[in-house]
């Protein structure tokens, strides 16, 4: 897991009040952890022994940056109302810079799954809670966590130009998120979508 030991050390040291009143969670008095849902799945985070895991299913894969997120999440995000305006990584201050070469987002993971499979690109997003969206040839959105959304687009390929997917975050993720961050999630975006389970 690739999280600095500092990011549990600020956790244990933050109050569980200021933690709980900020995003939906709660705090196991008992067993001294967190838990939290998002995008679905319950997790549970316990400071002490600085481990992360999910509560909900075992065979869904995670990617190994997805942890960073989640006490990413518990420390820093305040929810705010989202912008409803969609806008790509290059549109988040910083990011034409950041998101490429080690930063690249695997975009090409998704669209090397399915190709111009376009139904079974459908049913994988349905079946991670998507919601359709009026965008590309297919899109969907998901909801990480309350006020904090992605949007997944598709375009079938042709004889010119292949099938590419790309990632959309609502306008606000530049006030939630660092720039290693928002990569962070999108790489557990692209790994969801174009993985052989659920």
């Amino acid at each position: 897991m690739l999280i600095d030991k500092s990011y549990f050390l600020e956790l244990a040291s933050t109050s569980v009040d200021a933690i709980c009143s900020r995003i939906p969670c709660t705090y196991s008095d008992t067993k001294k952890v967190y838990s939290v849902w998002l995008w679905g799945d319950e997790y549970s985070i316990d400071p002490a022994a600085m481990t992360i895991d999910c509560k909900t299913s075992a065979k869904k894969p995670s990617h190994e940056y997805f942890p960073l997120f989640i006490i990413f999440y518990l420390l820093k995000i305040a929810h705010t109302p989202q912008d409803g305006e969609w806008i790509s990584e290059n549109d988040i201050p910083g990011g034409t810079t950041f998101f490429r070469g080690p930063h690249l987002i695997p975009t090409n993971d998704i669209s090397g799954r399915f190709g111009n499979d376009i139904d079974a690109f459908r049913e994988k997003c349905k079946k991670l809670g998507g919601t359709s969206l009026d965008m590309a040839d297919a899109s969907f959105s998901f909801e990480i966590a309350p006020q904090l959304h992605v949007a997944v687009l598709y375009w079938v390929g042709d004889e010119d130009f292949p099938a590419e997917a790309k990632i959309l975050y609502d306008k606000t993720i530049s006030d939630l998120l660092p720039l290693d961050i928002v990569f962070a999630l999108a790489v557990e975006v692209c790994t969801r979508v174009s993985s052989p389970y659920k």
